[in-house]
C-alpha cells in the first residue's frame, strides 16, 4: 500500500473581498507527495499568495471536497475540521510548516541566531546545534550574533531559509523569495532553497512569477488562470507544464 501524499486537495475554493471587489480562487486538484517540490507560477495578483495561505493552514477555505495533510503518513482531515468549526489547536502548523517570506521577514529586535531558533523554540524543539549547522551550510554562521539590519538582502534570505528549516518541518512554503534580489543572487538563493529542502527531506512549494527559474530548476508547475470581471476575478490553479 502506497504512502499517503503529504497534501491532497480537491474542489477547494475561497473568496476574498475588499469593499465591493471579490477575488475567488479555485483549486480543482492539488496533490503533493512527501518530499516533493512544485512551483506556483503566475503574475502578481493571480492567487499564489492566497494558495500559500491555504497550504499554511492560516486561511480556511470556504469549501473543499478534500483537504488532507499527512505529515507522518497519518492523515489529518482539515476539511472536516474546518467544516466543524474546529481550530488547529494541536500545533500542526508550528511543528510541520516552515515559511520563507519575500524579504525574509526577520524580527529586527532578535539576533540572527534567535531568529533562526524561533520556530524550533515555538515547536518545543530547542536545537542550538542545529541552528549552528544550518547557518554554516547556508553561509551565515559568521553573522549569528549580529542583528538583521547589519546583513545584506541576500544574507537575510539565507537566514530566512535556515529559520524555515530549523524545526525540521515536512512542508516549506516560499512566497516570491527572490523578488527583491538581483538576477544572479536570485539564482543562488533559489538553488540553496531547493538544495536544502531536499537535503532535509521536506516538500517545497515556491510561488514565483519567473517562468525561467521554474524551467531551470525543472520544477513541476501549478499555473494560475485568471478571468476578470468589473467587480472581481476568478483564478483557477491547474497543473501546468
Amino acid at each position: 500500500m502506497s504512502a499517503a501524499p503529504l497534501l491532497d486537495i480537491s474542489d477547494l475554493h475561497v473568496t476574498r473581498r475588499a469593499g465591493t471587489y471579490e477575488f475567488r480562487l479555485e483549486v480543482p486538484a492539488f496533490v503533493l507527495p512527501a518530499g516533493g517540490c512544485v512551483a506556483l507560477l503566475g503574475k502578481s495578483g493571480s492567487g499564489k499568495s492566497t494558495m500559500l495561505d491555504l497550504l499554511a493552514m492560516a486561511l480556511p477555505p470556504d469549501g473543499a471536497a478534500r483537504f488532507a495533510f499527512a505529515p507522518h503518513g497519518v492523515v489529518i482531515d482539515l476539511a472536516a475540521a474546518w467544516r466543524g468549526g474546529a481550530a488547529l489547536q494541536d500545533g500542526t502548523r508550528a511543528r510541520h510548516i516552515g515559511y520563507v517570506l519575500q524579504t525574509g521577514g526577520l524580527l529586527p529586535f532578535l539576533s540572527v541566531r534567535r531568529n533562526i531558533a524561533l520556530p524550533a523554540e515555538i515547536a518545543g524543539r530547542g536545537a542550538p546545534d542545529r541552528v549552528a549547522d544550518l547557518a554554516r551550510r547556508l553561509g551565515v554562521a559568521h553573522h549569528l550574533d549580529r542583528m538583521p539590519h547589519a546583513l545584506s538582502v541576500g544574507e537575510r534570505q539565507r537566514v530566512a531559509i535556515a529559520r524555515a528549516l530549523v524545526h525540521q518541518p515536512k512542508l516549506v512554503l516560499a512566497d516570491e523569495p527572490t523578488s527583491a534580489l538581483d538576477p544572479a543572487l536570485a539564482v543562488e538563493v533559489l538553488d540553496l532553497l531547493l538544495a536544502e529542502t531536499r537535503a532535509e527531506g521536506a516538500a517545497l512549494v515556491v510561488a514565483t512569477h519567473d517562468h525561467d527559474a521554474a524551467a531551470r530548476l525543472r520544477l513541476p508547475v501549478v499555473a494560475f488562470e485568471i478571468t476578470r470581471a468589473e467587480q472581481g476575478a476568478v483564478a483557477v490553479a491547474r497543473p501546468g507544464w
